[in-house]
């Protein structure tokens, strides 16, 4: 047996390349993994030997042993490379922010403004309960910077700015039945500008208009429509370039235009009966039960038709709030009397320079209020 012999153990699994001989009979025996495990000499058997010089063999079996190892540290290496690079492209990955962003499409008939503002109720099946979604609808080729804002006396309250895409809609917020008086009145702004690209220059926008909050009890007035699945109400901000001018309508003026009209069509004898009726004095009858106000009421518990009663009391006083003389009529049934204590709260809180009392039992029984405005 000399150095560079192959040999194999006896008693034992495996074995190697002779590599070196230690004191009491031991030589130590170089495996496949590069490992040089003792053994006794008595313990091997040569399986296989070189005519070579012994530097030769030795010199070539290091370079196996040495290409084993190499190769062992190369694949470690890689396997690292491999590892650290993963781990890399992972954190790019997580980290690196998205930049693109595709360029909206245009419509051929989008370069004239058109947007509306649509509520889209949740569940058409309770409508008086249910929740709405509030939405900007852009139906043209401009970016739209909008504001969205409501009507408090005689300011104004911010509910929502923003960017609204081309051809898109954007939820602004959701509505419930106890925020329908703070839209009454509402306004919506924006300046339409086109993204890297020349446009013909939109003018700015300014729209305000009064939402009809009693339509948000009626199941028939959301309509099918092209934007939504569902049925929605819908107001028109600008169209075809044209901003939308909602009748507002002045109650003064109203009267005014209405005389004018009388006079010019009527014979001369009714003119003192006209100019009767245009008494501020007299009285405004208001018929508050859910009969005569709702088509119907299914669905609707007892709780949601008196705050609907109680929508149509407040808006009356609003209307008429600045006639000083003027006497309105609220007929509300006698009932358990409910709906006339919920009046008397509201005109003690709110209308405390209003005086009301029962209005004439000879007219209206028992079931009637008459507010007299200050």
């Amino acid at each position: 047996m000399k150095i560079g012999d192959k040999v194999r153990f006896l008693s034992d699994v495996g074995g190697g390349i002779v590599r070196k001989f230690e004191k009491g009979n031991v030589v130590l025996v170089e495996d496949e993994d590069g490992f040089e495990i003792p053994a006794l000499i008595s313990e091997c058997v040569v399986i296989d030997t070189d005519d070579y010089n012994i530097a030769k063999v030795d010199t070539i079996g290091r370079k196996k042993g040495d290409s084993n190892k190499a190769k062992k540290q190369q694949a470690t290496t890689v396997s690292e490379k491999n590892t650290t690079k993963q781990s890399f492209d992972d954190f790019e990955e997580e980290e690196k922010p998205i930049t693109f962003k595709p360029k909206p499409e245009e419509r051929k008939d989008g370069d004239k403004l058109n947007a509306c503002l649509a509520f889209v109720p949740k569940n058409t099946k309770e409508i008086s309960s249910t929740i709405f979604d509030t939405y900007i609808i852009n139906d043209s080729n401009f970016f739209i910077n909008y504001t969205y804002m409501s009507a408090e006396n005689s300011a104004w309250r911010l509910r929502s700015t923003g960017v609204i895409e081309p051809n898109t809609k954007l939820h602004i917020e959701d509505i419930t039945h106890s925020m329908l008086n703070d839209i009454e009145r509402v306004s919506v702004q924006f300046i339409a500008y086109k993204e890297d690209k020349t446009f013909l220059l939109k003018p700015a926008v300014g729209v305000e208009m009064r939402i009809d909050t009693t339509k948000f009890y009626k199941l028939h007035t959301f309509r099918e429509n092209i934007f939504f699945n569902e049925p929605a109400l819908i107001y028109d901000i600008i169209k075809d370039d044209v901003p939308s001018k909602p009748l507002v309508v002045n109650a003064a003026e109203l009267k005014k235009a209405m005389y004018e009209k009388a006079e010019a069509d009527r014979p001369q004898r009714s003119a003192a009966r006209a100019v009767k009726q245009e008494d501020k004095n007299a009285v405004v009858e208001v018929d508050l039960h859910a009969g005569e106000l709702l088509d119907t009421t299914t669905g609707m518990s007892a709780a949601d038709i008196k705050e609907y009663q109680l929508n149509i009391f407040r808006q009356t006083m609003e209307k008429h709030l600045k006639e000083k003389g003027r006497r309105i009529v609220f007929i509300h049934g006698k009932g358990e009397g409910v709906l006339r204590s919920a009046i008397i709260a509201e005109l003690k809180h709110k209308y405390k320079s209003c005086t009301y009392q029962d209005a004439s039992f000879q007219q209206y029984g028992f079931g009637a209020t008459m507010v007299i405005i200050h």
